[in-house]
């Protein structure tokens, strides 16, 4: 299942320096695995806004809610969720 997620960062600004750098530090970890996984299949940087679209391919809305989940960053984050399915138009046979 694909699901189209718009994640908006939220750091506190007087949250200690280090603490912010580990915590990105280890979420970029897990988001590189899970791209090598498949999981995480395009990631996007809304330019000037610390905010990205993401594509996840994911077997069932409770994985892609554990993964959320799992994020480091997910307790300073605004996500929003969309359920994409195959348009019958599309001309692509790889964007199921």
């Amino acid at each position: 299942m694909l699901y189209h997620v718009r994640m908006d960062v939220l750091i506190p600004t007087d949250m200690d320096a280090d603490k912010v750098n580990e915590l990105k530090a280890t979420e970029k970890a897990l988001s590189q695995k899970l791209q090598e996984q498949g999981k995480w299949r395009h990631i996007w940087r809304l330019a000037g806004e610390y905010s990205n679209f993401s594509i996840f391919d994911v077997e069932s809305n409770e994985e892609l809610h554990n993964i959320m989940m799992s994020l480091p960053l997910y307790p300073y984050m605004k996500v929003e969720v969309t359920p994409l399915l195959r348009h019958p138009s599309s001309i692509r046979d790889d964007d199921s």
